[in-house]
């Protein structure tokens, strides 16, 4: 079996349509919406709504840590756009979807990230797009597990969730072969971004989790670059499957 597995999409719908070439199926583990792309600002739902020196100065804020600042900002780039912002955020955020989710291969399994908006997905799901979270599937006689979304942080991007909630999804997988994620285990190698220069936030539950099942592989995205992108521990191949809307290749799993 040759499973690829693509995490941050973040608008490549070009290179998810190639994504599934060769192989039995496709996994996608979440952040398939582009807000900002901090490589090119002119990229993005804010850029297209707000301008490219407008985001210019929203990455300024965030990379250096200035949340409150860039909130404020963003805060009045929305009170002079006008109307109702989360009917302007939600039609924009529709037509990345409709984008993406044409792009998919059949049989495609996917979770979200914490930039997604789930009560959407539903919208966009067709025969032979399989939705998990908190979920498992057999494929090729081995069980995947899959837990969706991010952990609460000073970013508040629109899909985190509290760590009791986190960790429920977590415990409902159970043991599995292959666990598949948006976010890391909590270990430093995983979760430090070296271009971002800062710590995102892993999953104790999830790293409590591998301790305990070992589950042969464990596979998931949301860092973009990575300190390490693979490790073991206990048992378990940890592997970061790369930043999709850089690399625009997929991560290849065999068996």
């Amino acid at each position: 079996m040759r499973v690829h597995v693509v995490s941050d999409v973040h608008g490549r719908a070009d290179a998810l349509a190639r994504a599934g070439d060769g192989a039995d199926a496709l996994i996608c583990l979440g952040d398939l919406i582009l807000f900002v792309d901090y490589a090119d600002h002119s990229q993005g739902i804010m850029a297209d709504l707000f301008g490219t020196a407008a985001v210019t100065k929203m990455v300024k804020l965030r990379t250096e840590r200035r949340f409150d600042e860039a909130r404020q900002w963003s805060r009045s780039l929305w009170a002079g756009l006008g109307g109702d912002r989360h009917k302007v955020v939600e039609a924009a955020i529709r037509r990345q979807y409709r984008e993406m989710f044409a792009a998919f291969p059949t049989p495609t399994y996917l979770t979200y990230g914490n930039v997604d908006l789930p009560h959407l997905y539903p919208e966009f799901l067709r025969p032979g797009i399989t939705l998990l979270d908190g979920q498992t599937v057999e494929i090729g006689g081995l069980k995947f597990g899959f837990v969706g979304g991010g952990l609460r942080t000073p970013m508040h991007t629109p899909f985190e969730i509290d760590d009791e909630t986190y960790a429920a999804k977590v415990a409902a997988v159970g043991s599995v072969d292959v666990l598949c994620c948006h976010i890391p285990p909590h270990v430093q190698e995983l979760t430090y971004d070296v271009e971002a220069r800062r710590f995102e936030r892993g999953s104790l539950a999830v790293l409590a989790a591998i301790r305990a099942t070992r589950p042969r592989y464990v596979l998931f995205g949301h860092v973009h670059q990575p300190l390490v992108s693979r490790l073991s521990i206990e048992t378990s191949d940890c592997a970061n499957v790369g930043h999709f809307r850089g690399r625009g290749t997929p991560f290849v799993l065999e068996w």
